[in-house]
């Protein structure tokens, strides 16, 4: 028996091995370590392969959405509807600008925000939607850009843990009018460290966001606005550029594994196996699971405890929903707000999915996660 992790990057490095070594080498030896030609090309690749005329790499995808939004000059006295069930930076962001989050509750099927309870969301206050396309699977982009461009709002896609995904046959981050990129290490498209990007079609935004990541300047030592620094490093975007050449190939075998996984699963009780939205096309950035036997986590605790003790390693994404955070107690949302959000979290569990995973090691996991269901129910 293997111990089998959530995800190895190590398997994919040596496949690559010989071309990254090469470019990391060359980048070594120019003496260019930020910015120069490998950044520009890099970003006019991705900016090719989203669909798009504009893409401003920078340093991470939480400075990727915090640049968006200063970007459309979104701050105090504003409010932007974006989901609780999330990692934090989505919401993070709204706040450091001065801004204030909205939620609406998901749904159980997608796990991303429920379209249909978006317009009750919107206030004189709404500035702007970001829809996050969590897990791999898009967000219903048709019907969110029919409201927001009946209130006239902006729309940030938040396309951490999706790129490659489609909706409606466009990439997803070139439907919204910004979209947002993380290349943190454990994505479909990962650098060997922090790293990403923002996409848009509309110059002036990118021009923006150009200043803003290089300490509000655009001529040197000229400074317009307060910024940052957020830049991506040389050795990245090299590293970047060789991964993107794969990034399809990796993507249709993360969905041949999610496949596998479908029908596998298909005669375990008690499992609800995540599904592809009608009209989008999943990247499969985790295949989650949702065990439905119990109205608290401890079912699900345990049962990952077990796995683990199989040498099975698995996640939780997200134990506990935004709405809930201490962090934001004084939005004043409470428990029962977003019902569905609350019960999916005590739900949730991400089996292992990454392109190079075996069927042999899938047969461990859902072999396994069956014994363990049957110990847990008793």
């Amino acid at each position: 028996m293997s111990n089998i992790p959530p995800l190895d990057l190590s398997r994919q490095y040596k496949n690559i091995s010989e071309e990254v070594n090469a470019a990391v080498l060359d980048v070594l030896a120019s003496g260019r370590y930020i910015g120069g030609s490998l950044v520009q090309g890099f970003e006019q690749q991705f900016a090719a392969y989203v669909g798009v005329s504009e893409c401003v790499a920078c340093n991470s995808g939480t400075d990727a959405l915090y640049l968006a939004l200063r970007a459309l000059q979104i701050g105090s006295g504003d409010e932007v509807i974006t989901t609780p069930f999330t990692f934090i930076a989505t919401a993070e962001v709204i706040s450091v600008v001065g801004a204030k989050p909205v939620f609406v509750d998901i749904d159980a099927e997608t796990f991303n925000f429920d379209v249909l309870q978006l317009e009750k969301a919107i206030t004189d206050k709404t500035r702007a939607i970001i829809p996050v396309h969590l897990f791999g699977k898009p967000v219903d982009m048709t019907a969110v850009m029919r409201i927001a461009e009946s209130h006239n709002l902006a729309v940030i896609e938040d396309c951490a843990q999706a790129t490659g995904a489609e909706w409606a046959d466009a990439k997803i981050g070139s439907i919204g009018h910004i979209g947002c990129f993380s290349f943190f290490p454990t994505k479909n498209l990962g650098a060997f460290g922090d790293g990403g990007a923002v996409t848009t079609n509309d110059p002036a935004i990118a021009s923006a966001i150009r200043m803003l990541r290089e300490h509000g300047m655009r001529d040197r030592y000229y400074h317009e606005e307060t910024g940052i620094n957020s830049r991506l490093d040389t050795i990245q975007a090299a590293i970047l550029q060789i991964k993107l050449r794969h990034l399809d190939t990796w993507n249709d075998l993360r969905r041949s594994v999610a496949e596998r996984y479908h029908q596998l699963l298909e005669p375990v009780p008690g499992v609800v196996k995540p599904q592809e939205i009608a009209g989008g096309r999943s990247v499969w950035n985790q295949y989650t699971i949702r065990l439905t036997q119990d109205s608290n986590s401890a079912f699900r605790d345990n049962v990952r405890t077990q796995l683990a003790a199989r040498g099975v390693s698995s996640m939780v994404y997200y134990p506990l929903p935004l709405h809930l955070q201490p962090v934001y107690k004084d939005l004043g949302y409470q428990a029962g707000d977003f019902p569905v959000t609350e019960k999916v979290c005590h739900e949730v569990l991400s089996l292992p999915i990454f392109p190079e995973l075996s069927p042999e090691e899938q047969e461990q996991v859902v072999y396994g996660l069956k014994d363990c269901l049957l110990m847990a129910n008793g």
